[in-house]
Formats: C-alpha cells, structure tokens, sequence
C-alpha cells in the first residue's frame, strides 16, 4: 500500500511550516528544535513530499517551503533514509512535476536536482529517460515541469552526463533538446537552448556531433520575440566563439551584425549578454580583421552603454552629495585576502617586492554594484578592445568624446569620463597630444558638485598616472596631487574611497617625486583617520602602506613619524587578535616598518610581541582541529601569514636591531612549523621571514640550519612558483652567509636548482633567486671543491 499521512502528524508538520514563515526570533528558534527533533522520524520527509506535491488544499509558498525544508534534508542526510523513503520521494516528484503551479514544479525540480547530486543519477536510472519522455507530454505544465528539472540537471551533472558512467546519455538528450527549440512556447524553447548551453564549454562529444544543426538552430530564433530565448541565443554564441569559432567564421559578418543590435536590446538582461560578445571576440586572433569594418557602429554602442542607468543611480545613492557621517554596513564591507610576501632580487633595496598587484579591474569606480551590468561589461570591452585596436580607435572616439566630456547632464559628462580611462591602456600614445588639455579637466571634474563624477575623475586619473609623474611636477603632479588630497576628505564615501585609491597609484607612480609633500601628505592621511567609516579606514591603511613602499626611508624623519605612527598604534591596540581588520593594519605597518627602518625602534616590541602571538596562537588552534575536528573550528591562517609577513617587514626595516627581541622568543620554533604547513600561503611568507632573518641575526638560524635545509629542498618545487621562489631567495641568503660551511647541505638543493634553471618558461625573478648571478656559482664552486675539481655540465 501507498504510504498515507496520520492526520495528526499532518497537522503538526503543517503548524510547524506556518511557524516557520513568522520573523519572530524566538519562533525561528523552536521551529529549528523541532525540525532537529522531527528528523529522527524516517517518515517526516514523507510528510513533507506529501505537503508539496498532494496538499493542493493548502497555499503555494507553505507547500513550496516544505519542499525547500526537504531539500535541506536531503542535502544533510540523505544516506540515512530509508530505501522506501527514498523511493516515495523520488515517485512523488516524477508523478507531480507538471503541478499546475510554476512554483510547485520549480520547487520539485530543485528537489530531483539534489537527490541526483547526491550520486542518485546512477541509481535513479529511470530519471532521465523519463523526464525526457514527460517532454513528449501534450500537456504545457508537464513539459516545462520536466524541461526545469532537466535544466538544473545538466547545470549540476554537465561532465557527469557526458561520460560513460551513465553510458552517455546526451546521445539521446542533445538531439532531443535541439527539437524543442522550435516549440510554441518561448519558456519551453529558453529551456532547450539553456540545456544545451551548458554543454558548449566542456565540447561534449554528443553537442560537437551536433554542432552544425545547433548552430544553424540558434540563427533560425535570432529575432526570436522573448528576451529569454533572444538572451540564451547571445549567451551560447559567445560560448562558441569561445569553443568553435572555426564554425562562426564564415557567419562572422552576420553574427556581429546581429550582436550589435542585440547590445542595444531594450532588455538589459539580453544587452548584457551580448555585449560579452565584443570582449570574447577581442581575445581571438580574427578579432582585428573580423571588427575593423565595424567599429564605426560598435564604438558608439559601448560609450552609450557605459552611462550609468536610473536604477543604477538609485542603487549608488547617486542623489546622496554628504553620506560621510553614515556608518557602514557589514555587509557593505568585502572580505579581505591577504597576499603572502613574495620576494625578489630588488627586496634588499628596500623596494616594492609585490611586483603583481596590478588593479587589473577595469571599472573599479562602482563596486557596490557588485553584479556585473551593462556598464561595466561595456567599459571593460571598450578597454580590451582599445589594447586590440590601439590608435585606430580614436578616429571613431575623439568625435564622441568632446560632447561627452563637456556635457551639461552629468550623467553623460560622467561616462565620458568613464570612456576616457577605459581606453587609457590600450590607447596611451594616440592620447598624449590630448592630455596637457584633458588632465586640467579632469583634475577640475574633481571639484564637480556630483559626487558620481568626482570620484570617477579619481579612476580615470588614475589610469593617466604614469604620464602626469612624466611631465614636470609643477604642471600636472601637483595641482593633482592637491586636489585629490583634498578628495580624500570629501564629504562623500565613495569619493574618498576613490580618492584613496586614486592616490595610491599616484604614490606607486612618483616615488620619490612626493618626498617634498610629505608632511602635506601625511597631514591629510593622518586627518583621515578621524573621519572614515570602517570600509574607507582599510583602504586608508593601504594609502599609507603604498606611501612608505613608495618613499622608503625618506620616511625616517621624526616630524614624520611623530604625525603618522600614534594614529597607526592606536588603531593596533584597538583591534582585537581575532579582529580580520588585523589584516590590511598588519599590511600597512609592514611597509611603514620597513620604510621607517631605525625610527620603528620605539614601537617594535609590542608589534614584534602580538606577531609571534599571532603565529603561536593560529599554529596551536590549526593542531587543536587536526585533532578533534568535531570540536574545534578551523583556524584562519590569513592572522599567521600577515603576521609573518609583518615579523619579514621588521627584520628588513630593523636590520641587527632585530637581534634582541629574537633572542627573547621562540621565532625559530615556531618558523620550523610554519614551514611545513599544509597551506602554500604560509610556507610561502615562512621563506620570506627565513631569508630576511638570515640577513639582519643569521647567528640565531644559524643551529636551526640542519633541521631547515631538508624543508628547503622539498618547497623546490616549480608548481607552487611563489613558494619555490621565496624557499631559492632563502637558500641563497644561508649560503651567502654560510660560505664553505654549506658544503654538507648542497645533495638536498643541487638537483632541484639545475632543474629550476633548465626548465624551460621559468619566470624570471625565480631564475634571478635561482642564482644566476649571485648564489648558484657558489653552490656549483662547492659541488665543483666536492667533486675533486670535476665539473658538470648543466
């Protein structure tokens, strides 16, 4: 007999999905202990699919959450159900997935999606060649019932499908979906394209045997009346061009044709979608020959796509001029990840040994708008294209540009500004003859009474950095300077953050050329801590990192540290151990120490004190967890590299002043831990520290050498570039100061050096560390002392 629900124990499930639906705190606690209590019967999920799928007496949104509370169940337990469980459930989906309501089949879809990722695609054999019967289904709610369940199968299963575990059914399914593309019903042919979309970038054998019908499938619904087909079309020509461009070739003329009025779709959904179009094409090598003829069309389509829409403005608050005094969000706040300290020859110099931190983010000026929109994708294709085409851009941009840039509406004058830094990459040299007019412009757009448009001057200034530190300071670097200090202090967020970033290219471009405004600088920056908000108060911390890696030890003036290091050192004493705002602080007085060298003597012990903290307590929670993982969380490593990388800063900035404060504590140890983590990050800055030890008190490694070397030598390793590179800038550094006492040590490295250098695209600051022109002579010389004088050929 069919199992049937005691009407009791209805009722009470049926309470408990009210209950669940109420904002009450107290509520949602109880309903979450009953749930837990619930699930210790093997028929509550019986329930549960019973409410979804037969109840149609109760109303759509408590059935649905019952399906969305057996899906949850399913997720968390499902091995622990019953056979005969398991099977009502997946009977009951397959009988009820042309339920009248659009929200009921959804939510049945979702369910057969997560019993098949639960592995249950081989051991439900019947469910896809029954789902892809139900599409034969004279009945619309069965076949879009069906058609949503198949979708989020091969969205979820898309290499499982393609392979031979289950005997290959896209043999079946492709040619199957490639019917429907001609259906009445635009939902039933958006289903079937967006199936077979999900097969374009894997090359699916089955969809590559089909290629040619599904190409010429797609053409016939280009003027398709649903935006969701005509979006789905968009989306799978651009996988293609990605895939199979040897296919759209000789349709290229067509297909851009095509694209170009589709990037002015009415619906932006479409428009966002092909407009991906010009960015994929602009990575092909046709891309130059395929657009030449048609950038007089496709330029003034991306500028108009770069204004920023009503909602958007909304969004941004755009009406909002003074917001300075609003505290954040958290949410409002993006999670930070630290960058492990990867060390090049130029690290003794004192310079920036980052060396690939380049913003590669092309519309960095609204990034709350954290979807990716028209505008952004329009930027970003104007800026690849720009770096495609060079100076043949202009001729279709220059004219455009002047109406943008003077424009009453600020709407308009703003995405012209926009244009202008999105084509300063690829465009650099056909615009110098503009920029002594443009940049004065810009730096007065500064002043506009839109803060929209001020902190997008900050940007696109940004991006003309290079060329304002080229010219002489009086002409354009420091009226820039000027002003964008003064936008630090805007009375606008998202001005300062703008501002700030804006800078801090600015810093890494002059260097030096700032060393006459420090003191107006650091007035400013200093000023600044009063008045940020949180978000704003971590990308401050990064001005003021890249200021120091940009003047180094000009910074070592009492003046100077006396304005800048109180702020900084009561911001540390207020933060938290577990505090992830630690990250970008410990960042920034990273820089600030190595810079200040001597003049962070009076701050050093307590910072020195809390790293080793740091490390100590991060390594103890990570052996707490390997232990009993039950009991213990995880521990975020990001506090141990950030603290290492500090302790790196300390060393380099402190030189032989470091000597004591390593004496009085356990460093060593603890480094020996470090690096043999599990984590590439923490090897990685554990090198880096080992290195800048050996340096400033090598008599303190010096014991540690016979338990470190055997570490060295198995993080030779090419694969984790960073890691190898930081473990051969140490090993260098030992045998600098180790000399003929090496000799024992070379078996562990020698072998894995040669292959460094023999192998072939190794990046140029790994080779440099190898120690072609420093340490590997030596270590040859040795081998050569070792070997009786015999040498070897590498």
């Amino acid at each position: 007999m069919e199992w049937q629900p005691d009407e009791q124990g209805l009722q009470q499930v049926l309470q408990l999905l009210k209950d669940s639906q109420s904002p009450d705190t107290a509520t949602q606690r109880a309903v979450q202990e009953k749930l837990e209590q619930l699930n210790q019967f093997p028929d509550f999920n019986n329930y549960l699919i019973f409410v979804l799928t037969s109840l149609k007496s109760e109303d759509e949104p408590t059935r649905s959450l019952s399906g969305l509370i057996l899906k949850n169940n399913v997720k968390a337990h499902y091995q622990n159900f019953p056979p005969n469980v398991a099977d009502f459930i997946k009977r009951e989906c397959l009988n009820n997935i042309g339920d009248p309501s659009p929200l009921i089949r959804a939510t049945i879809g979702i369910l057969i999606t997560t019993i098949a990722s639960k592995g249950e695609l081989q051991t439900w054999p019947e469910l896809l060649p029954q789902l892809c019967n139900l599409l034969n289904s004279d009945d619309y709610n069965t076949c879009e019932g069906s058609f949503g369940a198949l979708q989020k199968i091969c969205e979820d299963s898309s290499e499982l499908l393609d392979s031979d575990a289950l005997n290959r059914p896209l043999n079946i399914m492709i040619p199957k979906f490639l019917q429907f593309f001609k259906h009445c019903s635009p939902k039933i042919r958006s289903h079937a394209i967006a199936c077979v979309n999900q097969f374009i970038i894997g090359r699916a054998q089955a969809l590559m045997d089909n290629i040619d019908t599904f190409i010429e499938s797609l053409f016939a619904l280009a003027g398709d009346e649903d935006s969701e087909v005509r979006k789905n079309v968009c989306r799978a020509l651009v996988m293609l061009l990605e895939v199979r461009i040897d296919r759209l070739i000789p349709h290229m003329h067509s297909i851009i044709q095509y694209m170009l009025q589709r990037t002015q779709d009415p619906d932006e959904n479409v428009a966002l979608e092909a407009c991906e179009f010009w960015l994929t094409l602009a990575e092909q090598p046709i891309c130059k020959e395929a657009l030449s003829g048609h950038l007089v069309q496709l330029i003034p389509i991306l500028v108009n796509g770069m204004k920023y829409s009503e909602i958007d403005i909304i969004l941004l608050k755009g009406d909002v001029e003074e917001d300075e005094a609003v505290p954040d969000s958290e949410q409002d706040i993006k999670p930070r990840f630290h960058k492990s300290r990867t060390v090049t020859l130029q690290h003794e110099g004192g310079e920036d040994e980052e060396g690939e931190d380049i913003d590669e983010d092309e519309d960095d000026d609204d990034d709350t708008l954290s979807d990716w929109n028209l505008r952004k994708c329009s930027a970003a294709a104007l800026d690849v294209l720009a770096n495609v085409f060079r100076e043949e851009l202009l001729p279709h941009l220059l004219p455009l540009l002047k109406g943008l840039l003077f424009h009453p509406d600020w709407v308009i004058k703003e995405s012209g500004i926009l244009v202008l830094g999105a084509i300063a990459e690829g465009c650099m040299q056909g615009m110098v003859p503009y920029l002594p007019e443009l940049i004065p412009h810009l730096i007065q757009c500064l002043c506009d009474k839109k803060a929209l448009v001020r902190s997008i001057a900050c940007w696109t200034l940004s991006r003309y950095a290079h060329w304002v530190v080229s010219q002489p300071p009086d002409a354009h670097l420091k009226p820039l300077m000027t002003e964008l200090l003064k936008r630090i202090l805007d009375g606008n967020k998202r001005v300062q953050e703008a501002a700030c970033s804006a800078f801090a290219t600015l810093e890494e471009e002059a260097c030096t050329e700032l060393v006459p405004y420090l003191s107006f600088i650091l007035d400013t920056l200093v000023f600044a801590f009063g008045k940020y908000q949180h978000k704003n108060l971590l990308i401050l911390y990064d001005a003021i990192g890249t200021l120091a890696d940009s003047v180094g030890h000009h910074l070592n003036q009492p003046e100077y540290i006396e304005k800048l290091m109180p702020p900084l050192i009561a911001k540390w004493n207020e933060l938290k151990d577990e505090d992830k705002d630690l990250f970008p602080l410990l960042e920034c007085l990273s820089s600030v120490a190595t810079a200040l060298q001597s003049g962070f003597l009076p701050y050093c012990e307590p910072v020195y004190q809390r790293c080793v903290t740091l490390v100590q307590k991060t390594l103890a929670q990570a052996m707490m967890y390997s232990q009993q993982p039950d009991q213990y969380e995880a521990p975020d490593k990001d506090f141990m590299i950030v603290a290492l990388d500090l302790l790196s800063g300390l060393a380099e900035g402190l030189g032989g002043h470091v000597d004591t404060l390593v004496a009085r504590s356990n460093i060593m140890t603890l480094l020996f831990q470090c690096m043999q983590d599990t984590m590439p990050e923490v090897r990685q800055s554990s090198f880096a520290l080992l290195g800048d030890l050996t340096k400033a008190c090598f008599p303190h490694v010096k014991p540690c050498i016979a338990e470190f070397m055997p570490i060295l030598g198995t993080n030779l390793n090419p694969e984790f570039i960073s890691v190898c590179n930081n473990a051969t800038w140490a090993i260098g550094e030992i045998c600098m100061q180790m000399g003929v006492e090496m000799q024992p040590y070379i078996a562990m490295v020698l072998n894995q050096l040669v292959e460094i250098i023999n192998r072939p695209n190794t990046p140029k600051t790994l080779l440099e560390n190898t120690g072609t022109c420093r340490y590997f002579p030596s270590i040859l010389y040795f081998e050569f002392l070792k070997g009786g004088g015999q040498m070897f050929l590498i």
